[in-house]
């Protein structure tokens, strides 16, 4: 007789750790306070422990990566790719967040109390100024500060310099290589926490929100979770569908990391499982998951568009603020400008929403009220985002012939 014991899967604990998570959030406040201490801590440390290599992992990732290559045009086009793809599904999302919070006249009807909230406002820059700032003047400031966009640049000017030097570079693409697998053997060794990672990362934030607050929003928060799974559906399942793949084995694979991202509402910090789920569980090339995932993990907003066009429209309407489809067409393209290199992390949106909301006119007592949510609606946002990540190396791998 076998009496082995099938083991849980780690979408299944991921899982679990949710649904604690968010029992511990709603019932200890008041009655077990040291277990919400207790989540926090060990929540930040899970956080800490994440980040503490991802930058480190995702510079020597795309070196490795594009090394690996071993073509400049190759890296070229699967680069060139992925931002065509990424550039699509952004403004299919777009649209979507014109059109679909006017269709359901999302707020109307809706009174909120205002309350002020310190919060800058991320500056609104050029794109001169944007393009001039993409390669970093100081790299080790980049990889300090967390400026996730000029170590993608750095990294690929550093892969493309390998590639182009040759033989001569071996030795150090060799470090790099060498690098790469110390950094992804700690991420492997922090995922096996990633359950109990999940469970103490929301704990506190549905203890802070308070159900009377998601209550008050419930409209706006619920329309918002409709519009973000069904474009995740119909636009990412499409895509795997249209290219010969089954969306249901492509979102049964890719899972894991879609949750983690749920749960920790960091892109940055999902790349290793997602690189994970994308070559183990869909066979995808590594030299594509090597480039593709920290590139969306940037510069992917779809999800974000949706979020930001939705909230301020609820917004809006709650105030009795008139935004016009012209207006929100630029705050969207606001939007875009303001979230690129933004550090996929939890809270990246809050600034950016603080500028859009100003562009859009927004009373600033709107912002007391969108941090209290942020976080609820930055966890959807997060999960479709690298859900899109995702389905891009898909994607690419099935229409790419990589030598």
């Amino acid at each position: 007789m076998n009496t082995q014991k099938k083991k849980m899967s780690i979408t299944m604990k991921i899982f679990l750790g949710l649904i604690v998570g968010v029992l511990i959030g709603i019932f200890a406040p008041g009655r077990a306070d040291w277990m919400l201490n207790v989540a926090d801590l060990f929540g930040s440390i899970y956080m800490h422990a994440l980040c503490m290599v991802i930058y480190p992992m995702v510079f020597c990732s795309i070196v490795d990566g594009i090394c690996s290559v071993g073509s400049v045009s190759t890296t070229g086009k699967i680069g060139g790719k992925a931002l065509v793809y990424f550039t699509v599904t952004t403004a299919l999302a777009s649209f979507a967040g014109l059109i679909v919070p006017r269709i359901i006249g999302l707020g109307k009807g809706v009174v909120i109390e205002m309350a002020e909230a310190d919060v800058a406002a991320t500056q609104f820059v050029s794109m001169l100024d944007t393009v001039k700032n993409l390669i970093p003047s100081n790299p080790v400031e980049a990889f300090a500060e967390g400026n996730m966009l000029q170590v993608l640049v750095f990294a690929v000017i550093v892969g493309v310099t390998a590639l182009a030097v040759g033989e001569k570079a071996k030795p150090a693409a060799d470090v790099i290589v060498s690098l790469n697998e110390i950094f992804m053997k700690i991420i492997t060794v922090v995922m096996q926490f990633t359950p109990l990672g999940v469970l103490c990362t929301i704990a506190p934030v549905v203890a802070a929100n308070g159900i009377d607050t998601v209550i008050s929003l419930i409209q706006a928060l619920a329309a918002l979770y409709i519009a973000f799974f069904v474009f995740a559906f119909l636009v990412y399942g499409g895509i795997v569908k249209l290219k010969g793949g089954s969306p249901v084995r492509f979102f049964r694979a890719i899972m894991p990391a879609a949750l983690n991202a749920f749960g920790t509402c960091s892109s940055s910090a999902t790349i290793p499982l997602s690189k994970k789920c994308a070559e183990e569980g869909l066979g995808i090339s590594n030299k594509i998951t090597s480039i593709v995932l920290p590139l969306g993990a940037t510069i992917n907003m779809d999800a974000v568009s949706i979020l930001m066009s939705f909230m301020i429209t609820f917004f809006a309407n709650a105030c009795n603020v008139e935004v016009g489809f012209s207006l929100m067409a630029v705050v969207l393209l606001s939007n875009v400008l303001l979230s690129i290199g933004t550090p996929g992390v939890p809270g990246g949106a809050i600034a950016s929403f603080a500028a859009l909301a100003a562009i859009a006119g927004l009373p600033a007592g709107v912002m007391g009220i969108y941090i209290s949510v942020n976080t609820l609606c930055d966890m959807g946002a997060t999960c479709v985002n690298v859900l899109g990540d995702l389905a891009c190396a898909e994607y690419l791998n099935r229409t790419m012939k990589l030598d």
